[in-house]
């Protein structure tokens, strides 16, 4: 979220306190801001950082998802391609990525990296503004967001478009940080992170049943959800794999 600072007006006389306390209030800004899409290079460093992966677990996830050739996955939030790639990997040459984002740079970077590994071609990125949803109706096999969730602020209406875009027996795909301690530290205030619980409620009114979890990743929930009625969420399963 861009904070912007249009005018401070100071009048009269300024106590050294309120020197102090303001001097605090502009680091906390600056700290807030610190990984903002704007400074493209700094967030992509964050993005793709090697150790992201001991937590993240890429690999595992993608096994989880028991993704096969031929499928369409959205990654929505796709960011600087850490997932796409990965998706584009496991989708074949006969699938698709759709790698959806709202900064043309980080799409730039995403793309950029599949043409170097000859992946390009199964990927199509597109750029949308946070409140649309470019999904057709019956398209995704996969609508996938991680660390992404908690920038949402759509709402029921939102999610219903997302749940109309799945295929029969499609999945929304959820992986975020948990709102407490378990998270550990971030670059960013845990105040803008949403609890499982509270996610779980928002799919449920979207028309969207928990069906799977698993917990295995030590700093994020994974929760996959199916359409309310689907064959495949009769027997919702948690698992550690």
């Amino acid at each position: 979220m861009r904070t912007i600072i249009n005018r401070f007006a100071v009048r009269g006389f300024v106590s050294m306190r309120w020197c102090s306390l303001m001097v605090l209030v502009l680091a906390s800004l600056s700290a807030s801001c610190a990984y903002q899409p704007w400074n493209i290079e700094t967030y992509i460093q964050n993005l793709e950082r090697p150790e992201r992966d001991e937590y993240q677990q890429p690999a595992k996830v993608i096994e989880a998802l028991n993704l096969t050739p031929g499928m369409v996955v959205a990654d929505v939030g796709a960011g600087s391609g850490y997932f796409t790639r990965r998706f584009a990997k496991a989708v074949g040459e006969t699938g698709k990525v759709l790698a959806i984002d709202v900064e043309q740079n980080m799409l730039d970077y995403n793309k950029q990296e599949l043409e170097k590994l000859g992946m390009a071609n199964r990927a199509q990125f597109v750029l949308v503004k946070p409140e649309d949803s470019p999904l057709s109706p019956n398209s995704v096999d996969l609508v996938f967001l991680c660390n992404a969730y908690h920038h949402v602020e759509h709402g029921v209406g939102y999610w219903g478009k997302i749940q109309e875009a799945l295929k029969p027996n499609g999945r929304v795909v959820i992986v975020d940080y948990y709102h407490d301690e378990r998270s550990g530290h971030l670059s960013f205030s845990k105040h803008h992170l949403v609890p499982r619980e509270r996610v779980i409620e928002n799919m449920e009114k979207a028309g969207l049943h928990l069906s799977k979890e698993h917990t295995f990743l030590p700093r994020q929930y994974f929760l996959e959800f199916e359409k309310i009625g689907s064959l495949s969420s009769a027997g919702q399963c948690n698992t550690g794999l």
